[in-house]
């Protein structure tokens, strides 16, 4: 596997992880402090972590195949922010009763985001396109 790859693998588990930790500390140290629709939010950020986190790896395996290694590392650097800003706002604007600061600058980072997600998936079509 060459250095891009493993990178980018390297991002798919700790983002996976990451994922796994967050979800098990929402359902079981945060949900008897949030409502309904607060665990909604806080469960909506841990699935697209975790759909981008299998995202990073499919870039990955991408970044080994194919020689296109430019559009391939935006993508990383895309689904990476998503994740940060999509998910981590969804988290923090979720949990916004529970913290001694205001979180609202949170809820126009969301968007963002998911602009990140959409380039990112993009830029696999373009280089899966461009191969095939």
């Amino acid at each position: 596997m060459n250095q891009s790859a493993r990178t980018t693998m390297l991002f798919a588990a700790i983002f996976g992880g990451i994922a796994v930790v967050i979800g098990a500390f929402g359902a079981h140290g945060l949900k008897p402090l949030l409502n309904d629709y607060q665990i909604l939010i806080f469960e909506k950020g841990v699935q697209y972590q975790f759909y981008h986190s299998f995202a990073l790896g499919l870039t990955a395996l991408m970044q080994n195949m194919l020689d296109d290694a430019r559009r391939l590392n935006i993508a990383r650097w895309l689904f990476t922010a998503g994740i940060i800003c999509f998910s981590g706002s969804l988290y923090l604007l979720a949990c916004r009763d529970l913290l001694p600061m205001s979180v609202a600058w949170a809820g126009p980072i969301t968007p963002l985001g998911g602009l990140g997600f959409i380039g990112g998936w993009g830029l696999l079509a373009m280089s899966a396109a461009r191969r095939g």
